[in-house]
């Protein structure tokens, strides 16, 4: 038999007999955890998988067919004697040798013998030598025959131990056993069997702590199929690795020019920088610097990439190229089917490098909150279409110690950007982030990521690759863009044309506040704000109904007192028909596919007309034709086809109206539209998109309908507009040629009574 001796380390566990300290068995309870400890558990388990026994929970109690078949092999007396013992565990497990069976023999007998002291009847001892027999046999049968080898067999036990369980793997113990006992809750539940610990050692070693919650060796089992699975993922593992950033001397430029063999001669390591260089140290000399950069990057041959301010998105042939079977069960199976597309052309040595990278960076992107697998496929077909349209420049004959250079002017818009980014840094290339404006933000987090920070901004469209591209501003020129963001930054003041998208809240008025908010700047009606610059525009979207008092003069003097120079006035109804030539309906069936709007279909199509607007003007009339889509304002979208009329419409709109969209400034005064229909017939449904159109960008729309007739609100899905009852219902009026008409009683503002006066 051995004795149970103390360990220097956990290494200790893993030593055969005949190389330990003192010749021995370890038995030892763990009731803390720490990374030491995590390590041991592991290969601990490993080990006990091939030459041991683990048990999850008690072991079970022997089964009614167990007890039946020990009936019939070995019968049920008992007789408590050594000798007995012996030949009965001869009859019982023949598997054992001699010596062996002496110590199990011996060490069952003393356990028995120790119980029959305590005061433990002859029934309960029986009882207790079947149920250790039925262990014996049914649990630890494949151990039992290693026991007193020079490699010691082991038990791994998790949770809290019985008496019994107890009494017998310490026999098993003595005879040439290792154990380990996982303790999650602690010592308490052991020291009830064991006051004195004398049958095992409590191991105690520095920076212990509770065990995680979730921790178990069905937790650890999951964890080690994964690590097999991913050493399938990574294949033959490159024989180099990336040293990023810790050769640099943070002067940015500077360090992005420096020769790759020059940056450190380990041959296990190639030398590439992650940088993003906010800001700008000098702004007179900044373009220039870019462009001696380039140049000095070319003239030491080396591959450059330049992108500005976005990475175009793959298009659809570029995403066709990309082998994938029809669906995936786990993120491995993509991955590993995925990576096949990684080009067999490289070198390989750099096709297992970018095939650890690409691995990484999908495994990276899967372990974020709320992936699901069809995400996960996308962004991973991003990377594979984005490094198919760059590698033929950035590894382009490559070989060992080459590095490229991809410089992205602008920053990351979206999470697939940075994603690539993150994959570029951990292959042979430079990858530099330009800001030079701090005021864009870009997303890209990474612990690689070197960050360089100048205080000045500066706006540059486009990276200055030729010389006369390279644009230098004057010193006089950068103070006032200076005093320009000074004076139009969170002041409530605003330059013109200074905001490109905006957002319309409809207000709802008293009728006699139309006439106040009418001819205000926008920035000074309730409601107005810029929120991440986005201007949200507050506007009048209304219906009058009647004339007030019925004085049918003072009427038409209001309408008058509403047309400003911005107003567009519709006196003859309808103002548009279905049977207007508009030469945009052949090809709306194009612009419209699978419920989304081809706004790229539709900017680059010859017919579009609005090509001489200004850029951000056609994105943002295209953005709020999408939204009238999707809001589905007008009836019959989704319905009937009225998408196609809508799109048809808003891309034929009269001249007069799109040169007030031209002109219109988000901060000051909007345009308007004033629509009379004193007749009974019902405007087109053309006049409702236009309408509803209008006030999504930003018009004031207002309907005046003395008749009070339903007449405008036929092809409205829903009451988008305010209705104001103004007074008495009239019919059969004439509209006065309103250009001429002269109000009764002329108004003037306070500023024109106070300078007049003056």
């Amino acid at each position: 038999m051995l004795e149970h001796k103390k360990i220097q380390n956990l290494n200790d566990y893993f030593k055969e007999l005949n190389l330990r300290r003192e010749k021995g068995v370890y038995f030892y309870r763990i009731n803390g955890y720490s990374d030491e400890i995590a390590a041991f558990i592991k290969t601990y388990y490993n080990e006990t998988r091939k030459k041991g026994v683990v048990i999850e929970g008690r072991i079970s109690n022997p089964t009614e067919n167990n007890l039946a078949y020990y009936s019939e092999i070995m019968g049920f007396d008992f007789q408590m004697n050594k000798q007995f013992i012996t030949e009965k565990l001869k009859k019982w497990l023949p598997r054992m040798n001699e010596s062996q069976t002496e110590n199990i023999s011996e060490a069952l007998y003393t356990a028995l013998d120790s119980m029959r002291k305590s005061g433990k009847t002859d029934a309960m001892l029986k009882n207790a030598y079947i149920k250790f027999m039925c262990w014996l046999y049914y649990k630890f049968e494949r151990i039992v025959s290693l026991l007193g080898g020079n490699c010691i067999p082991k038990i791994l036990y998790e949770g809290n131990i019985s008496n019994y369980e107890l009494i017998l793997i310490s026999i098993l113990s003595h005879a040439g056993c290792d154990v380990v006992l996982l303790q999650y809750n602690g010592d308490d539940a052991y020291l009830k069997a064991d006051r004195d610990s004398a049958l095992s050692y409590n191991l105690s070693i520095p920076d212990m702590k509770p065990f995680p919650k979730e921790y178990c060796i069905k937790m650890l089992r999951e964890e080690m199929k994964q690590d097999a699975d991913r050493e399938r993922l990574y294949g033959s593992m490159p024989s180099i690795a990336n040293c990023t950033n810790a050769w640099m001397t943070g002067k940015g430029i500077e360090d992005i020019k420096k020769e790759p063999a020059l940056r450190g001669s380990d041959e296990r390591f190639f030398y590439n920088c992650f940088l993003r260089i906010n800001g700008v140290e000098d702004r007179n000399t900044y373009a220039q610097e870019l462009h001696q950069m380039q140049q000095e990057l070319k003239r030491s041959d080396r591959k450059i990439v330049i992108v500005n301010h976005n990475i175009t998105k793959p298009n659809p042939e570029e995403i066709t190229e990309i082998r994938r079977k029809g669906s995936y069960e786990k993120a491995d199976q993509l991955i590993m089917d995925l990576a096949g597309n990684i080009s067999s052309s490289f070198n390989i040595q750099l096709q297992r490098i970018i095939r650890k990278a690409f691995v990484d960076t999908v495994l990276f992107e899967s372990q974020k909150g709320e992936q699901n697998l069809h995400r996960l496929i996308n962004k991973a077909v991003y990377l594979l279409c984005w490094l198919k349209r760059y590698s033929a420049v950035l590894f382009k004959n490559w070989k060992m110690r080459d590095i490229s250079c991809f410089i992205y002017l602008g920053g990351c818009k979206d999470d697939n950007e940075a994603m690539f980014m993150r994959f570029l840094a951990r292959t042979p290339v430079d990858v530099v982030i330009l800001c030079p404006n701090r005021n864009l933000k870009c997303c890209l987090d990474d612990k690689l990521l070197y960050e360089i920070n100048y205080p000045e901004n500066m706006e540059i469209t486009e990276y200055p690759e030729d010389s006369s591209q390279t644009r230098i501003g004057t010193t006089a020129y950068h103070a006032e863009r200076d005093l320009d963001n000074l004076l139009y930054h969170d002041t409530g003041i605003y330059r013109n044309q200074q905001y490109r998208k905006a957002n319309v809240i409809c207000l709802q008025t008293m009728y006699e506040e139309i006439r106040i908010l009418w001819d205000q700047e926008l920035k000074y009606r309730p409601s107005f704000s810029v929120t991440d610059d986005i201007v949200n525009i507050p506007v009048i979207f209304a219906k009058v109904s009647g004339v007030k008092d019925g004085l049918i003069v003072s009427y038409w003097d209001t309408v008058k007192e509403l047309i400003t120079e911005d107003t567009l006035v519709i006196k003859s109804v309808p103002y548009i028909t279905s049977t207007d030539m508009n030469p945009m309906k052949p090809y709306v069936a194009e612009f419209y596919k699978n419920g989304k709007l081809k706004t790229g279909e539709i900017k680059n199509h010859p017919k579009y007309p609005y090509g001489i607007l200004r850029e951000e003007m056609q994105d943002f009339m295209l953005d709020r034709l999408g939204e009238l889509i999707r809001r589905k304002a007008v009836k019959g979208i989704g319905e009937n086809g009225t998408e196609y009329t809508v799109i048809a419409q808003v891309l034929n709109l009269p001249k007069e109206i799109v040169r007030l969209i031209q002109k219109f400034d988000f901060t000051k005064k909007n345009p308007k539209l004033i629509y009379i229909n004193v007749t009974e017939k019902v405007i087109s449904l053309e006049d409702t998109i236009v309408c509803t159109f209008l006030n999504l960008i930003g018009f004031d729309v207002l309907f005046f309908v003395p008749t009070g007739y339903q007449s405008v609100e036929k092809y409205f899905n829903k009451n988008m507009m305010e209705e104001h009852q103004v007074g008495e219902y009239k019919y059969d009026m004439q509209v006065p040629e309103l250009s001429s008409f002269k109000p009764v009683n002329t108004r003037h503002t306070w500023r024109e009574k106070f300078f007049k006066r003056g």
